[in-house]
């Protein structure tokens, strides 16, 4: 038998609500399956389970707001045990067996009835809540039925309603607590990490040629962006350097050997999340592709899943887009480092006693003096600059 809890989806939650559970007494198991939404700062998430067996009993109900940590259900391993079972219908029927009961209950679905057994994003179940939509009158066209977001908006413009709330009735309930969960983690980062900044400058020819080549012979949806390369970098560069990778906590740095390479994703109206891109250094240019289009499309819906928020062990982010030379970014902690990276511009560049114009880029570097120093540092962003220019490599 092992125990459910509350994870901790950032150095900065202390508390979550369990929206809605999606597995249910008896039902089985397997490693990387959904079993909850969680809503935090950073909007509603999906939680997943990290083993298999057999939901034995739940231990909180929907609706209740239980601090980092708090058992949430018992999973008990297959044939270990005969499941619980306990009315759907009733949420206050879920009864602890031993847990502490929630410190409080923030019940957020009113507006439309909690429907359980149906799976549907979180975000067509947000969008639900504001229609007050019954969500078990939807017919789902996601995967094996699901419910999703483009399901409830066919349904609100049937219904007369608007299929988008107005922007400013939206932002504030969604952005607001996000805003203060980064400000809350950035001035803790600044507060206790000991930040330590290295930049360097290097032409992205060979990287920018191969690139243009390499796209020139695909269709749209199979070309990569400069940003891949930039990701698959700096994962191969940190197998070489593994004190930037991984986590500073209890006053020692804590090595991981695999690299989750969190990206710096925007949210339209000012938020921000960089949730992980999970063994990035082990995946293709084109899978690696794949994978940032749909973690960009999904964040900015705000569709996370647990262990995209939990599990980065470093994190890039890439201001080029905007027209920004060099960037300084600040740790998230736990973490110990992350890399900046500017806009490649034309410059002039000096090469075999000439000058010449070049594409040329700033990487930099912010790191925790704690877990290593400026001398390792600088050698790491001279190994990314180095890989970046070997993509046929990559």
């Amino acid at each position: 038998m092992s125990t459910f809890t509350m994870p901790s989806l950032g150095a900065d939650m202390e508390a979550g609500t369990l929206v809605e559970w999606l597995k249910h007494p008896g039902d089985s198991v397997s490693h990387g399956d959904i079993i909850a939404v969680v809503e935090t700062d950073k909007g509603a998430i999906e939680v997943e389970v990290f083993e298999d067996g057999q939901l034995d009993v739940l231990l909180v109900e929907e609706g209740c707001k239980v601090p980092v940590g708090t058992p949430l259900a018992e999973i008990s391993a297959d044939g270990e045990g005969m499941a619980e079972t306990l009315p759907s219908a009733s949420p206050s029927s879920i009864a602890p067996r031993h847990a502490p009961a929630p410190v409080a209950s923030e019940v957020r679905h009113a507006a439309a009835p909690a429907v359980t057994g149906l799976w549907a994003s979180p975000a067509a179940r947000q969008l639900a809540r504001q229609h007050g939509i019954d969500l078990a009158k939807i017919a789902g066209t996601g995967q094996d039925g699901a419910i999703v977001r483009d399901d409830v908006e066919a349904v609100a413009r049937s219904s007369g309603a608007s299929a988008r709330p107005p922007k400013s009735a939206k932002a504030a309930p969604d952005l607001a607590p996000m805003r203060r969960a980064i400000a809350a983690a950035m001035a803790k980062s600044k507060r206790e990490i000991p930040h330590y900044y290295l930049s360097h400058r290097f032409s992205v020819l060979p990287a920018t040629e191969w690139l243009n080549a390499h796209n020139s012979q695909r269709p749209p949806p199979e070309r990569l962006l400069f940003s891949v390369l930039l990701l698959k970098s700096v994962a191969l560069a940190l197998t070489e350097f593994p004190e930037f990778n991984g986590f500073y906590r209890s006053d020692a740095f804590e090595p991981v050997e695999e690299i989750h390479v969190g990206s710096a994703i925007s949210i339209r109206g000012g938020g921000l999340a960089a949730p992980a891109i999970h063994n990035t250094g082990n995946l293709t240019l084109a899978k690696l592709m794949d994978e940032l289009r749909d973690l960009v499309a999904r964040t900015r819906r705000g569709e996370f899943r647990s262990s995209e928020i939990s599990d980065p062990t470093v994190t890039v982010s890439s201001l080029g887009e905007r027209g920004v030379d060099v960037l300084w970014p600040v740790i998230y902690p736990p973490q110990v480092a992350i890399f900046g990276f500017g806009t490649v511009r034309q410059q002039p560049w000096a090469k075999d006693g000439g000058l010449i114009v070049h594409p040329v880029m700033t990487a930099s570097l912010a790191a925790d003096h704690r877990a290593n120093d400026g001398h390792r540092g600088a050698l790491l962003l001279r190994r990314v600059a180095d890989l970046l220019n070997k993509p046929e490599a990559l």
